[in-house]
């Protein structure tokens, strides 16, 4: 039985690990209450971030966007950044994965069955570690196709209007919508006929070679990748507008892409029923997502 020790490490290693509240376990056995609101309302901010050479892409960023959900939240998240990216840091080497894909999450902790706030006092903190699932290459050579959809998201309308909070159910509808024509991602469109986001992405157009994608005043996430594409366009001489995109913009554009932090930058080439740009990636999405991984081969190399 001694002999299947290390072969049982490696398996739960390979199955990623996940911290709670500073407890490092396997994945495969970590618990929560059924009495925290996370489970029970989707009470929760989180995070995700890739790694590159075991370090998490621009986790300060994330880790003040995680602050402020929390803020827009009214949940009292009281520990440091300092100390929660030394927790990130312990539970990714815990894991064993020379790449991870981590969510860092944060619930308003265990209470009463009320949807009371205040009943609530102590936040827990959860980080996953878990095996970092890729696009396969062709994707990026060949482009995807998105479909748009009409959804309303539990935010819209609230304070917590541009808080990464764990109610996704608006977003998991749209995708399966989509997914039934052979889409890869949904886009939201917003109920003045705007388009919005991506169900778990943010979205770009390419028109004469300036750059578009919606602002934050739309309701977005405003997501680091997107922040860093913006960069990234801005060092190259590209220009960038934010301003409020409708379907027809996405049918005429000369490219259009999406982005987020696990996949990167996605080319499109099917909206819809429209072909874009001849179905091909276009050469500034693929410009863009060279300067893109030059930047996180600098996080692979950075001691």
């Amino acid at each position: 039985m001694s002999d299947n020790i290390p072969g049982r490490r490696a398996q739960l290693a390979s199955d990623g690990v996940i911290c709670i509240d500073g407890d490092i376990g396997p994945a495969r056995d970590a618990r929560i209450s059924v009495f925290d609101r996370g489970f029970l309302f989707g009470d929760s901010a989180f995070e995700v971030m890739r790694t590159y050479g075991g370090r998490p892409f621009r986790e300060r960023e994330h880790a003040q966007r995680l602050r402020a959900s929390c803020e827009r939240l009214l949940i009292p998240l009281a520990t440091s950044d300092e100390a929660l990216a030394r927790d990130t840091r312990r539970t990714i080497e815990a894991s064993g994965l020379a790449e991870c894909y981590v969510r860092v999450m944060v619930t308003r902790g265990i209470g009463p069955m009320s949807l009371d706030l205040s009943e609530a006092r102590e936040p827990s903190i959860l980080i996953f570690a878990l095996p970092l699932r890729l696009l396969p290459p062709e994707t990026y050579a060949q482009g995807v196709a998105v479909g748009l959809c009409h959804a309303a998201r539990a935010t819209d309308g609230t304070r917590a209007i541009g808080a990464k909070t764990s109610n996704y159910l608006a977003s998991v509808l749209a995708l399966h919508d989509v997914r039934q024509r052979g889409c890869h991602e949904a886009l939201i469109v917003g109920p003045g006929g705007e388009v919005v986001e991506g169900a778990t992405s943010n979205v770009f157009v390419v028109h004469d070679g300036a750059l578009a994608t919606p602002p934050a005043e739309a309701g977005i996430l405003v997501g680091i990748t997107r922040r860093t594409v913006i960069e990234l366009a801005h060092a190259l001489g590209l220009p960038v507008r934010e301003l409020q995109l409708h379907p027809g913009d996405l049918y005429r554009a000369h490219e259009v892409f999406i982005t987020s932090s696990v996949r990167e930058i996605v080319p499109v080439v099917r909206v819809d029923d429209v072909t874009i740009a001849g179905g091909q990636p276009g050469p500034i999405t693929q410009r863009l997502h060279a300067a893109y991984r030059a930047q996180t081969a600098v996080t692979a190399r950075t001691d």
